[in-house]
């Protein structure tokens, strides 16, 4: 499985990368799979760096904030009025309930018909595994100020027969439900926007680096990667408190990067 940072500014758009978006690919069966996780603002045009947009298999969303959702408004313009016509089936969208009433309202259109033409809207299920191509992917719930936040575990199945493992974290905060998701994992790729010293009296929205690598280590993951990082937060100080509780191969996402798992 390789995974490719698309965007990784945490809550906005920053000067060096979009927001959340994250592709992953797998050769399975013949053909390339390719599945966006999140899909939030500015990140669609850099997602043109990496692949055609009707080579993508899926959109699965972590929760509703625009940073992890809004580029869908641009995609509903490519496939809506493409010159000559999308050629590819509708995208199949995964996401919280009420994702396609809520971007239809963003984009400024009445939810009825919405966007239903362009995409296969699929709600989560907490827990229950859903299949696309070699991927499985789980939405275990996690801790963040948003009805239905998800934490997505992948599991690839490679052409050896072999599972790699992929944990995102989405946005959340310390709890029961990310150790799960994150169980054992291979790479957990975990949300860590606010600096330690400076944000630690904010409880409930996000982890900093203290907290993500506790949480890293506890689930006795592979790699950790830190991503999810705003603008104002200084990324040095958060994997410094990071790696005084994860031991593990730790590293910071930038935006462009493709991490073979």
């Amino acid at each position: 499985m390789r995974l490719t940072i698309i965007g990784c500014s945490g809550s906005f758009p920053g000067p060096q990368s979009p927001a959340s978006c994250y592709l992953i690919s797998q050769e399975y069966e013949g053909r390339t799979w390719r599945v966006a996780l999140d899909l939030g603002s500015g990140a669609l045009g850099s997602l043109q760096q990496h692949i055609s947009l009707d080579e993508l298999d899926a959109v699965c969303l972590s929760h509703l904030h625009p940073d992890h959702y809004m580029d869908l408004t641009g995609l509903h313009i490519v496939v809506k009025w493409m010159p000559g016509g999308w050629t590819a089936d509708r995208i199949p969208v995964h996401g919280p309930a009420g994702t396609d009433e809520r971007i239809a309202i963003a984009h400024g259109i009445n939810p009825d018909p919405g966007m239903h033409s362009e995409f296969d809207f699929r709600g989560w299920t907490p827990r229950q595994p859903t299949e696309i191509g070699p991927f499985t992917i789980t939405p275990v719930p996690v801790r963040h100020p948003i009805e239905e936040p998800y934490a997505l575990r992948i599991e690839a199945r490679q052409e050896d027969g072999s599972v790699r493992t992929l944990t995102y974290s989405g946005d959340t905060d310390s709890c029961e439900g990310l150790i799960e998701a994150a169980k054992g994992a291979d790479v957990f790729l975990c949300e860590a926007a606010f600096e330690d010293g400076r944000d630690d009296h904010l409880d409930g929205i996000h982890l900093n680096g203290d907290r993500a690598g506790a949480a890293a280590a506890e689930a006795e993951v592979g790699r950790l990667l830190l991503t999810h990082i705003p603008a104002w937060t200084n990324a040095q100080i958060v994997h410094e408190h990071a790696s005084r509780r994860y031991t593990g191969n730790i590293a910071v996402a930038s935006h462009g990067v493709t991490y073979d798992i």
